[in-house]
């Protein structure tokens, strides 16, 4: 790892009004839970907002010229993806794009189809926006999780009209192979279904095989996909609100428009700060925290394979673990390690009753305690099961 970062020494987050830590404010408990990482952001990140604030003054701001192109310089260097400067459109966070989609491509009486396990407001969302949510779930196999066909054609009917993807997955964890890619916009394709594909975890690949952008897939994916991205995952700097959406198609793209018009605000400039800081310098800094991510995804890993009850698939990119506990038998699971000191994500909230949502974005001394709490907790069961007997 590159010694230049440091992402081992622990930064105090209690009374910054952090949702992940004050959840479990004046508990004995670890955060696990809200996918955003522990570390400092990328130092010229920092010194650009430094900067900006020096400055004194904060009017109203648009998406800088030099962001815009950063933006796509971006998106041709790490993906091969050429695209127009016009067909982004700027958002403050990820699910204000989902909801737009809702409201953009589905209509009253009209459905939205995902796949579950799922982030939780692709299944939040549609009702939200008065639409019908619709789910076909994933199914586990040797290799990770991955769809099941029959399951998406059974789910789909004459009402469907947007498919809510999310590639990398969050929280399987997959990377999806260009195969799975091309059956998906075929099967999209075929149903006449706009695809918004949530690729907000592009830049967190933990495995060899990178990410593909699904719009890049084929022309007829481009034309009928809305493409959400950001840096915030990637550089810790979610708190800044800043996203965009890649919408190549015209037609698409003027609905987008209109539906998030005088609803949905503009990112504020320091997100707009921070994102061109991180995308023209933070190169160096992600390659030393993909090294450091991979050691905590390892210790995960190996932990869970060395505990009997609980399972999972390896996680190729982001840094969560969606960890099988549907042996340990348990009511409420989570509060479960909640009583063990981890504070995990509920599966139930992704719509997997039984599994957790295990961030490792944290210092390694804070995932070997947590290794440690997780086997007691395990442990704890298995002793309740034969005292019981």
């Amino acid at each position: 790892m590159n010694a230049a970062y440091d992402f081992d020494t622990a930064i105090d987050r209690t009374g910054t009004a952090c949702i992940k830590w004050d959840r479990y404010a004046g508990r004995e408990i670890i955060p696990l839970w809200v996918a955003d990482t522990d570390f400092a952001s990328p130092p010229e990140v920092l010194a650009a907002l430094h900067e900006r604030v020096d400055h004194g003054v904060f009017g109203y701001t648009r998406a800088p010229r030099a962001l815009v192109d950063e933006v796509v310089a971006h998106l041709d260097r790490t993906f091969g993806w050429t695209i127009d400067p016009g067909w982004l459109v700027w958002l403050p966070g990820l699910v204000s794009g989902l909801s737009v989609c809702c409201r953009a491509f589905a209509g009253p009486g009209e459905a939205v189809l995902t796949s579950t396990p799922i982030y939780p407001p692709f299944l939040s969302c549609p009702t939200a926006m008065e639409r019908e949510l619709q789910t076909a779930p994933l199914v586990r196999e040797s290799g990770g999780w991955t769809f099941d066909w029959d399951a998406f054609d059974a789910a789909c009917d004459e009402r469907t009209r947007l498919f809510l993807f999310c590639s990398p997955h969050n929280p399987c964890g997959r990377t999806w192979t260009e195969a799975e890619l091309t059956r998906l916009v075929e099967e999209c394709e075929r149903r006449d279904l706009v695809i918004c594909s949530d690729e907000i975890h592009n830049q967190l690949v933990l495995d060899q095989r990178p990410h593909r952008p699904t719009a890049t897939i084929a022309p007829e994916a481009a034309a009928r996909t809305v493409t959400l991205m950001a840096p915030s995952k990637t550089y810790n700097i979610a708190g800044l609100a800043c996203s965009y959406a890649v919408i190549p198609d015209d037609s698409l793209r003027r609905r987008f428009k209109a539906a998030a018009a005088m609803i949905v605000p503009h990112p504020n400039l320091m997100g707009y700060t921070a994102a061109l800081a991180a995308y023209r310098h933070g190169g160096p800094w992600l390659a030393a925290q993909l090294d450091y991510l991979r050691t905590g995804r390892d210790l995960v890993e190996a932990a869970v394979a060395d505990t009997p009850g609980v399972s999972m698939t390896r996680v190729e990119a982001t840094y969560l673990a969606w960890i099988d506990c549907r042996e340990l038998g348990l009511e409420h699971t989570a509060r479960h390690f909640e009583d063990h000191g981890l504070g995990f994500q509920a599966g139930r909230e992704f719509g997997s009753p039984g599994f957790l949502r295990w961030n490792f974005g944290t210092t390694h001394a804070n995932t070997r305690e947590a290794i440690a709490r997780f086997r007691r907790a395990v442990e704890a069961v298995v002793a309740g099961r034969a005292s019981a007997g």
